[in-house]
């Protein structure tokens, strides 16, 4: 099991009592989430759609790498990798 760390954005840090980072254990992304998920509950309806996909708008980079050109939610993790939310924000000209 690694232990891999999520930068949370700040649109999301109220369902983690504000922190900006959080370790989470797991062997794969998907498992990682559902490890942050049990600590922090309120992220799965923000994250996942009905079925426990990632929402269309979501975007989970490892170590810079869009989990999406890999094996998405089982893309494996080791110890002391970043994983990075970035919801995507509609708006602009």
């Amino acid at each position: 099991m690694a232990e891999v760390t999520f930068k949370i954005p700040t649109q999301l840090r109220a369902a983690t009592g504000g922190e900006g980072t959080v370790k989470a254990e797991g062997t794969t992304v998907g498992t990682a989430l559902e490890h942050l998920f049990g600590n922090h509950p309120e992220l799965r309806s923000s994250l996942t759609d009905s079925e426990g996909d990632l929402r269309r708008f979501v975007n989970v980079y490892l170590d810079g790498e869009d989990i999406r050109f890999g094996d998405g939610l089982g893309t494996a993790v080791a110890d002391r990798q970043e994983l990075q939310i970035l919801p995507a924000v509609a708006g602009g000209r």
